[in-house]
């Protein structure tokens, strides 16, 4: 079986937060870059199919070098070999266009992408790529098991969880729940070694226009001061819920 696990750089969720340019850019100055946590939840289950399976697990992300330290980190993990799309992500469908190509010329028999992006939300490129390639697709998947050429999927819905089946080739959109942040993978000194051998493949990105792009960049609104209600004081309480809150 031949694994890809789509991956970003995303900020720590530590790092302070500025933009430039009128806040019309997010200023990386000072900021530390992570893989996203979805994408490593996915990359954790595609090892476990690499050792008990004995899948091949490619990584691929479309960035500019500076993205290459995360890649490392992927390749140090466990993943085999890494693709580069030397570009920046600049909206959801634009990745997503180039990542297909990727997939369509390698032939991968399950890609797995994060469901979203820590940083945007976005939440549209897993199900793109499965709309260019052809592909089953399965989101907010927290199981999946592959026997052959068959997949059986828990997926997280409204309420519950939905089992499902398919068919490979497919996409997942995977999430906390496909491992456990306790099953995480943290590279140990002989997966660093490794990892500055194992190749990463840069390739020119293709000729495709983004659909979006970025007008102003706004922080949320401080929060206001909080206001007290006696437990007792349930007129209070409803008149400030109806004047001031405007909920009811």
């Amino acid at each position: 079986m031949k694994i890809l696990v789509c991956i970003s750089a995303v900020p720590d969720t530590t790092s302070k937060i500025n933009f430039t340019a009128n806040d019309t850019e997010f200023d990386t100055q000072g900021v530390q870059f992570v893989i996203n946590p979805n994408d490593e939840f996915g990359l954790t289950r595609a090892i476990w199919f690499q050792e008990k399976q004995g899948a091949e697990v490619n990584i691929a992300t479309v960035g500019t070098s500076n993205v290459e330290p995360i890649m490392r980190k992927a390749l140090a993990i466990g993943a085999d070999k890494g693709f580069r799309i030397d570009a920046a992500p600049t909206d959801g469908f634009f990745v997503a266009a180039q990542l297909s190509s990727l997939i369509q010329r390698e032939h991968y028999d399950l890609v797995i992408c994060g469901r979203e992006s820590i940083d945007y939300n976005g939440a549209m490129v897993p199900g793109l790529i499965a709309h260019h390639c052809g592909y089953a697709f399965i989101n907010t998947c927290v199981n999946l098991e592959i026997e052959g050429t068959q997949a059986k999927a828990v997926r997280e819905i409204d309420g519950g969880n939905e089992r499902l089946s398919s068919s490979l080739p497919l996409v997942i959109g995977a999430q906390k729940g496909l491992v456990e942040e306790s099953d995480l993978k943290i590279p140990n000194m002989r997966g660093i070694m490794m990892a500055r051998q194992k190749p990463i493949d840069v390739l020119p990105a293709e000729n495709v226009a983004a659909r979006t792009n970025d007008i102003r960049f706004e922080r949320p609104a401080a929060k206001g001061e909080v206001t007290l209600v006696e437990p007792t004081d349930l007129d209070t309480l409803v008149d400030l819920l109806h004047k001031e809150a405007k909920v009811l």
